[in-house]
């Protein structure tokens, strides 16, 4: 709805576009686009075209990305958040390179938003609600959030055994979790276990999962932590679960590529040893 938006995708001016929709017009005799002061709004007719042609790209891009995928070097490019890189997916990268030693995988650990078809990215690991239009999409794994702190704050000068104790120590908050609003706040959480925080409590604020853990490995407080990215730290014996009080959330992981790459060679396999991983983590209890 904005020719100035199409005219910077397509690198041309917004003239340009604007000649092109019209030629288009005239051609096809029927009005696409009504033109007011400040914005464009698609005609009746062009509303009752628009699915069928966004199809048509869709089926345009894949089989785009099918001929690119002939030229493929054998690389997997993946993208994945920071945190979910650093506490998950790094460290079990050494039983993939086992199983396919000749592999190669370039990762982009980044919050961006991946373009498929404007990158050579081939999957994306992605947290979310799985709502990823035109692209294959797949759940990984869920999530759920429980407090984790470090062995030797659970049993310092004020030990932290009850959900009482909390007021006694810093809390650490992930504010990454801001945009789920399925994931509890510790206001939302301590409101749920009845305890209320008294004036002027240390609190740390990060705005990365894995630095928030990490603080809570340190000792510097206790952390509502998701499980996925804590299982690593609080198997080793980092970090301990104080008591047993766990939430479920709405978001997911999810596997996120082109419908034309997910049957790819590197891609397929890269995923399944994904789901492998992610169905060990959830039958091993912590």
């Amino acid at each position: 709805m904005s020719f100035k938006k199409a005219a910077d995708e397509l690198a041309v001016t917004p003239a340009a576009v604007s000649q092109q929709i019209r030629s288009l017009e005239d051609l096809l005799g029927v009005e696409l686009f009504r033109r007011t002061s400040r914005s464009l709004i698609l005609t009746d007719r062009a509303q009752m075209a628009l699915a069928s042609l966004r199809q048509g790209f869709e089926a345009i891009e894949d089989a785009v990305s099918t001929l690119e995928a002939a030229r493929d070097d054998g690389t997997l490019h993946l993208s994945v958040s920071p945190s979910f890189a650093s506490k998950w997916l790094v460290p079990r990268l050494e039983r993939y390179y086992q199983q396919n030693p000749n592999a190669v995988v370039k990762i982009d650990a980044s919050m961006e938003v991946t373009d498929f078809a404007e990158t050579e990215m081939d999957l994306a690991i992605r947290y979310g609600a799985g709502q990823y239009p035109g692209l294959h999409a797949e759940e990984l794994m869920r999530e759920e959030v429980f407090p984790v702190c470090s062995p030797a704050l659970q049993d310092g000068e004020t030990p932290v055994r009850t959900p009482g104790d909390l007021v006694n120590v810093p809390l650490i908050h992930d504010d990454s979790s801001l945009d789920d609003e399925s994931c509890p706040s510790w206001a939302m959480w301590l409101k749920a276990a009845g305890v209320t925080v008294r004036e002027g409590q240390p609190a740390l604020h990060f705005n990365q999962t894995s630095l928030a853990i990490e603080a809570a490995i340190a000792g510097r407080g206790v952390v509502l932590a998701k499980r996925t990215l804590a299982h690593a730290d609080l198997r080793a014996g980092r970090l301990v679960r104080p008591f047993r009080h766990t939430q479920s959330v709405g978001f997911a992981y999810f596997m996120v590529c082109p419908r034309a790459k997910k049957d790819m060679p590197k891609v397929e396999t890269f995923m399944n040893w994904l789901r492998v991983e992610a169905g060990h983590d959830w039958a091993y209890e912590i």
